[in-house]
């Protein structure tokens, strides 16, 4: 055995994602196996997928050790990537195998090889030149003899399918059965970049330096909205792939990577791996194997493309890092963005978060010069940042079941009457948040969870936004059985758009909600006829505020810019400073200057002020100073612990002799605070018990919470989970 390698029936311990929560003893196959290599292992009657992750600890009995059933055709996992799941999960208090199950959630990891046709340049020559057939001779010349499907030779040629099919009868392109599993065609970096302007250049300049270190460094990229901060932060791509590394880069939406995408093309040539849900199985596959082997040198992706099996990952963008969505929040509860900065530092790489409206955590960061800061303070070309005014609500004559002011009304129409696109933006899914009964004042909740149940009047149905249930829309009231008194209460996207057909009726509208749309597709078809200009009035949530180019786009009109501000929510304010800031950003993106407009009930609040003048910095120093004040993140530090179980009283229970039995944390200076009714009591049946620890920035927190709760056991009656650093507190 050496470090590395193990011979065969030596003692090897293999980790696994199922719930075992350890290392589990096997004899190293016959032909041996590497530290790292993904394997095929007995557990009781089945076989499972494992990863050797070191010696054997030889604490069973030899007897009935069993030997690794084979190893699989993959690159093994390195070592960085062990390292990183392994502190992972001591950060988030993560049991190990479920840290490797979010690194291995690929399919088909253990079938052998698919094959495919791919083609080729072939030695002969067709019996007669087309334009066509030049021109996929031509791609083939150009790629240096790399196979392609039919459709991406199609593609890149511009041609059909049956022009390179009637070239492979004639030899001139050569058919071939090869592994599903090819690579992807090569980014050329040497291509010219959209021109760059000095401030744009000087941060592009700076971002490069910083990868050609190959050392370990986080940039806050902090732009505003149109500033161009993508076409910097891909220069600084460039760098990175002729190094020879790979890079990835993170997007918070499936929406965002269509036009992301082309701009990678654009810039390199090719497409990049792509890895998010709307990616089809086989080519999830084909980006996991890739990856791992080198063969894939950009990967596009959502929060879970931190864990892929990077070869040499050297340069890792988060866009829009303030996004909520970076945050797990179910099973294994983890932030990407921080863990972006773990992997990187583990791996020598850089980081770069994007945003115009960054997170209190990294503006602190910056601040306290744990991570360079660099600012883009103009949009790009000719178009500059809104205007933006509030409209006070109270000001306004509007008749009830009515959200649209007849100030906007009329910026609306003169958007239209010039040819312009126009948003209404509400954070509201669904029809309307509340439907009750006139007759005896009952609410419709849903039978699973405390929450009230949302009417989506397109579906013609009730849903729970919480646990996904549905009921058709009732007519009779399911409390006191009166028909015909049931009401629709408060505004979503569904009701303005409806408002809007009525007040507009000339007017194409278009919705964007993620409930809307069946497939990331047709989001993204969607998305690419509104910036086309197909549409004359969006109608839209948080979506469209998400980095979204619509360039006819002159008017945004926030509906209820007070929304976010409701409750005691720790991020109540930074989450509705920024968010107003992103889809005000929407407008005048091009030549035509933007306006955008808040409808507001209290436009004299603080956060609303701060929003209309744009001082961010003045924002961002009053959060920061009233949260260190309270000893809050990112001045502080926060867990939450969820308890979860059929029975209310055994969940508060077991909350209460937690609470009692604090000692581990007051040794660590922490404080507990409840148990305490979440803010939705009950969901999917289960009765939701939540706890708050509060402990010093400086405080080992993870090991005083590991030994808190480690006499507690849990059972499927009674969960216990813990979220380190806590986003949301429902």
């Amino acid at each position: 055995m050496t470090d590395s390698y193990f011979e065969e029936g030596t003692l090897v311990g293999v980790l696994t994602p199922e719930p075992i929560d350890r290392v589990l003893d096997y004899r190293a196959p016959q032909g041996g196996c590497f530290l790292g290599a993904f394997v095929e292992v007995p557990l009781g009657p089945r076989k499972v997928l494992g990863v050797v992750w070191g010696p054997g600890r030889g604490d069973w009995d030899a007897a009935k050790i069993r030997a690794i059933a084979r190893v699989l055709d993959a690159a093994p996992m390195r070592e960085e990537l062990r390292v990183f799941l392994e502190k992972a999960g001591a950060y988030t208090l993560t049991p190990l195998s479920q840290m490797l199950r979010l690194a291995t959630r690929v399919p088909g990891l253990s079938d052998p090889p698919s094959m495919r046709k791919i083609y080729r340049l072939g030695q002969a020559q067709p019996d007669r030149m087309t334009d066509a057939r030049a021109r996929v001779i031509a791609t083939l010349v150009e790629y240096g003899g790399l196979g392609f499907t039919l459709k991406e030779l199609a593609d890149l040629a511009g041609v059909t399918a049956s022009v390179v099919k009637g070239l492979a009868a004639q030899g001139a392109v050569v058919e071939i059965d090869t592994p599903r599993d090819a690579p992807f065609l090569p980014l050329d970096p040497e291509r010219p970049g959209k021109p760059l302007t000095e401030d744009q250049q000087a941060a592009a300049d700076a971002l490069r330096l910083a990868v050609r270190s190959g050392r370990y460094g986080t940039t806050l990229l902090k732009g505003v909205t149109g500033s161009g901060k993508t076409e910097v932060y891909l220069e600084a791509v460039a760098d990175c792939l002729r190094a020879g590394r790979q890079a990835l880069v993170l997007l918070p939406e499936i929406a965002l990577t269509s036009e992301f995408l082309h701009r990678v093309e654009a810039r390199f040539g090719a497409k990049p791996a792509e890895w998010h849900s709307g990616v089809t199985m086989t080519e999830r596959r084909r980006a996991w194997r890739m990856i791992g082997q080198g063969e894939a040198q950009l990967i596009v992706g959502a929060r879970s493309a931190l864990f892929l099996p990077f070869r040499d990952l050297g340069l890792i963008v988060v866009d829009e890092e303030h996004d909520s969505s970076y945050k797990q929040e179910e099973g294994a509860l983890y932030n990407a963005r921080d863990m972006t900065v773990l992997r990187a530092s583990l791996n020598s790489a850089q980081v770069v978060l994007a945003s115009a409206t960054p997170s209190l955590e990294s503006w602190a960061n910056a601040q306290a010069g744990k991570y360079t800061r660099l600012d883009l303070r103009a949009r790009f070309g000719a178009a500059v940042l809104p205007q933006m005014r509030a409209i006070d609500m109270r000001a306004e004559n509007l008749p009830g079941q009515a959200w649209v002011s007849p100030t906007l009304q009329a910026e609306v129409r003169a958007r239209l009457e010039r040819g312009e696109q126009a948003l209404l933006f509400l954070n509201r899914r669904g029809y309307a948040p509340v439907t009750l009964c006139r007759a005896c004042g009952v609410q419709v909740g849903c039978d699973h969870c405390d929450a009230r149940m949302v009417e989506h009047r397109f579906q013609k149905r009730l849903v729970c936004h919480q646990c996904g249930e549905t009921k058709p829309l009732p007519e009779t009231c399911p409390s006191c059985g009166v028909t015909g008194k049931m009401a629709a209460i408060g505004p979503g996207v569904e009701r303005i758009a409806e408002e809007a057909a009525r007040v507009f009726p000339d007017a194409k509208l278009a919705i964007l909600s993620s409930d809307l749309f069946g497939s990331a597709r047709a989001l993204k078809a969607q998305i690419e006829e509104i910036a086309c200009g197909q549409t004359d009035i969006i109608i839209g949530t948080q979506l469209v505020a998400k980095g979204h180019n619509f360039p006819r786009l002159t008017l945004v009109g926030v509906i209820d810019a007070d929304l976010g501000l409701q409750g005691s929510d720790l991020r109540a304010a930074e989450r509705t400073f920024q968010l107003m800031r992103q889809v005000s950003g929407r407008a005048g993106r091009a030549e035509a200057p933007g306006l955008a407009l808040l409808q507001s009930f209290q436009p004299e609040h603080p956060v609303i002020r701060a929003i209309l003048s744009g001082d961010e910095e003045g924002f961002w120093r009053a959060e920061a100073a009233e949260r260190e004040a309270t000893g809050m993140p990112p001045y502080g530090r926060l867990a939450g612990v969820i308890i979860s179980g059929d029975d209310a009283t055994a969940a508060f229970d077991l909350g209460t002799r937690l609470a009692r039995n604090d000692g581990a944390l007051r040794a660590v200076g922490a404080m507990v605070y409840g148990p305490a009714p979440a803010p939705i009591a009950r969901v999917r049946g289960r009765h939701r018990v939540r706890l708050l620890v509060k402990a010093p920035k400086g405080a080992a927190l993870q090991a005083a919470i590991a030994q808190w709760i480690a006499p507690i056991r849990q059972s499927a009656k009674l969960r216990l989970a813990v979220d380190i650093d806590p986003q949301s507190f429902y």
